[in-house]
């Protein structure tokens, strides 16, 4: 991919995680179907970066190549470097060996899956979990388990009942938070979160990103937040990067992205996401469908749903464009965005 297309690079403020050039494919009998194409991006320490987009869009591809947890047959190529806090020396993920990435995945970089009852052993109770856990990776139990009991209660759930339970005892709620406390008893210092509230009712969304971000500044966490709903995310985020048809689209603060996209994809994202707080009338569909991943169209991925494509955007891939500082847009028109896709944010309260 050319250089024009990299999203961050050696002026992004301490990255934590650098991704350059990433691409996951699957070999299929025809052709390749590309799942992620050529995304690069940087994980900041210390903030909260927002990735939103449609279902099938890449997102959770792209938190899975930041740990190298593709599974097999989907390839992934480009570089993933992780830089310990330590100021150790960086580390490429993408070249770590089986046990190298065991650790790496729990005690530096940790993950929390949508829908807490498939990620926990029904047969398991809460605390066999964490015991197993802190166990496989030969840490002190005792002292483990203090550590799990302060994390749950961080997060408004009594200790004792909780450990003793079985997950489908727990409200969905309670079993998300239960999940957060898992993933974070071995002290990891990124926390890649997949779609952790998708299936809960928008209140209780609402609590447990109230709650993530009390639980960021007391641990010091640097958190990837994945979602497809855009209102929801932009009042917790530093930043958003929004992927369309598994490219980045629009990366920027959440106030420039949510206030000032200069993307249309962005703004036809803003006006068709569901929001009790928006009037019904200011929800509009996105027409058209995105791209099968095994025919992704030339040029811009967005072009065949887009109001403003011209030929040279069906034809050529568009460059990131510097909107203002830290906000690019990847659009040949990212100057007419506004006027094409108009979208007035003051007519939906703060997420």
């Amino acid at each position: 991919m050319q250089e024009q297309r990299t999203q961050g690079g050696p002026d992004s403020a301490d990255p934590i995680i650098e991704a350059r050039n990433v691409c996951v494919t699957y070999d299929l009998e025809h052709r390749d179907a590309m799942v992620l194409d050529d995304v690069s991006i940087d994980l900041r320490r210390g903030e909260i970066l927002g990735v939103v987009g449609e279902s099938g869009s890449g997102k959770s591809m792209l938190a899975n190549a930041m740990m190298d947890a593709v599974e097999e047959p989907g390839i992934t190529t480009g570089e993933v470097t992780y830089y310990p806090e330590d100021g150790g020396e960086p580390v490429d993920v993408l070249d770590l060996s089986t046990e190298d990435l065991k650790e790496f995945r729990w005690e530096e970089v940790s993950m929390v899956f949508q829908g807490a009852l498939s990620s926990f052993n029904p047969t398991m109770s809460i605390r066999g979990h964490f015991e197993e856990t802190l166990a496989a990776h030969d840490y002190d139990v005792e002292e483990g388990m203090e550590r799990a009991r302060q994390l749950l209660g961080d997060l408004y759930l009594d200790p004792d009942r909780v450990l003793d339970s079985y997950a489908h005892e727990l409200s969905g709620g309670m079993s998300q938070r239960a999940l957060i406390a898992l993933s974070l008893v071995l002290e990891p210092q990124v926390l890649l979160m997949d779609e952790p509230t998708a299936a809960l009712d928008l209140l209780m969304q609402r609590s447990i990103l109230s709650l993530l971000a009390d639980i960021k500044a007391k641990y010091d966490l640097t958190i990837l937040f994945i979602t497809h709903d855009l209102p929801l995310v932009a009042g917790l985020a530093d930043r958003l990067a929004i992927l369309y048809a598994f490219e980045l689209a629009e990366v920027g603060t959440a106030t420039q992205i949510a206030h000032d996209s200069k993307h249309p994809y962005t703004r036809a994202l803003l006006q068709a996401v569901p929001n009790l707080d928006a009037p019904t009338d200011s929800m509009r569909p996105i027409e058209g469908t995105a791209p099968n991943p095994a025919h992704v169209p030339d040029g811009c991925h967005y072009a065949p749903r887009c109001p403003l494509a011209t030929r040279e955007c069906h034809e050529e891939t568009p460059p990131w464009v510097d909107v203002e500082d830290d906000h690019r847009s990847a659009c040949f028109h990212y100057d007419e965005a506004e006027d094409a896709v108009p979208f007035d944010l003051s007519e939906v309260s703060d997420a």
